[in-house]
């Protein structure tokens, strides 16, 4: 297993990082409606339903943009692209400052958020682009870290919302804003592997079985992590009566758990097979959903999802383990569209807790509806793997020996041979 500092000598540290910087403030400002739930929702009063569709609205709005930015970038190169994104992103905090005066506005506003969330796709391929195929994987995993702008968001915005009114928040992202746009501006440079991909090309996955066998699942495990990051401020707010301030700081132990154990979801991957990680973390996601339907503590339900979080992160990571093994030649076109369509999955999740508890009176339903949802999912995983394994896939989601057998253990760190994160 190669070092740490040669993969770094392999490839462009500075734009590595640069990336990585970009990635993590724009996820920060993606979620920042969501982070700021509790506020809006008192300063507007809004009903649960406005809420869950106010906070679901930036997910939409990202995961549609995330196409046309990847074109953008293919035209103008990636570097600019994402200089060109974090200017926009900028001019939208001067607008959610300045411009902000009802609750039809706070809607507009959320379609802006979400030129930030279209950033993962620019974020990864940028990041890794200066690397050889062998360290390809680790440099986007470092990029993809960027996920952890949910824990930013949850922590300091609350804070900033109670000292200051929650509109100047929009105003503090802003200048924040500047800091990965001048890092982007002076350190990175456009690297040299640029592809240019067809419209037919980037949806190819959708015309395929397997491509919506695999956004289900990312519906279920990205939606899923998405959607709780956006919901649970309000949720801690509403459910347990414990300040704003204190709702951030709660969701940011269950973001932590997600963004942190993603990798270790890919390593398991690589050692038992993807399919077998999948279905351990689909059936833990089931049973924290149907114990939360319990409306338990304060203190068990924030291990609840802790736990949660942790296996939706995990399921991430698994199921990119299969995704390079299921798409050899066209990995990143296939990743970028299972990418997208999982984070429009993640609107889902704040619509319904937010109907829940709008015509129950709770959110036990909307628990209940997700748990039933992921267990669809789940038994439809059981029945496509019978399908894939011995074809491009070894047992339980390991890699696919010539002989058709899986393969043996691969080296720390690597998948197929290949260095990954």
């Amino acid at each position: 297993m190669a070092s740490f500092k040669t993969v770094m000598k392999s490839g462009h540290p500075p734009t590595l990082f640069a990336a990585f910087l970009y990635f993590d403030f724009c996820f920060a400002i993606w979620v920042l409606n969501g982070a700021m739930g509790p506020f809006i929702t008192e300063h507007y009063k809004l009903t649960p339903a406005e809420t869950g569709f106010m906070i679901s609205l930036p997910i939409l709005a990202g995961a549609i943009m995330r196409f046309p930015l990847g074109v953008l970038a293919q035209y103008i190169g990636r570097k600019n692209a994402a200089i060109t994104e974090m200017s926009l992103i900028v001019l939208a905090m001067a607008y959610g400052f300045f411009l902000v005066h009802n609750f039809t506005d706070v809607l507009a506003m959320g379609v802006l958020l979400g030129i930030a969330g279209a950033s993962f796709g620019v974020a990864l391929s940028l990041g890794s682009g200066w690397f050889p195929p062998e360290h390809k994987g680790l440099a986007m995993g470092i990029a993809g870290a960027g996920n952890s702008g949910t824990v930013l968001a949850v922590l300091f915005a609350p804070p900033l919302a109670q000292a200051y009114g929650w509109q100047a928040v929009y105003g503090f992202a802003g200048v924040f804003m500047l800091i990965p746009l001048a890092v982007m501006i002076v350190f990175a440079k456009e690297p040299p592997d640029r592809e240019h991909q067809s419209f037919r090309q980037h949806v190819s996955c959708l015309f395929e079985k397997d491509g919506w066998a695999f956004n289900l699942v990312y519906v279920i495990t990205f939606g899923g992590f998405i959607g709780l990051s956006n919901f649970l401020p309000t949720f801690f707010y509403e459910q347990f009566a414990v300040t704003k301030i204190e709702a951030g700081r709660l969701t940011m132990l269950a973001a932590l758990m997600g963004s942190g154990i993603r990798i270790l979801g890919g390593y398991f991957a690589d050692r038992i097979g993807g399919i077998l990680v999948l279905t351990v973390v689909l059936l833990a996601a089931v049973g924290s959903f149907l114990m939360l339907t319990a409306a338990p503590t304060l203190f068990v339900t924030t291990l609840l999802f802790m736990f949660c979080f942790a296996a939706l992160g995990a399921g991430n990571g698994a199921l990119f383990q299969l995704v390079p093994l299921r798409w050899p030649t066209n990995t990143a076109v296939a990743g970028s569209m299972i990418g997208e369509v999982g984070a429009l999955g993640g609107a889902i999740l704040p619509n319904a807790m937010g109907l829940s508890k709008q015509y129950t009176g709770g959110f036990a339903t909307g628990f209940l509806f997700y748990a039933a949802f992921t267990a669809v999912v789940l038994g439809c995983l059981a029945l496509w793997s019978r399908k894939w394994v011995g074809v491009w896939v070894g047992p339980r989601g390991k890699v696919l020996t010539q002989a058709g057998t899986e393969a043996p253990a691969a080296p720390e760190n690597t998948i197929g041979g290949v260095q990954r994160a």
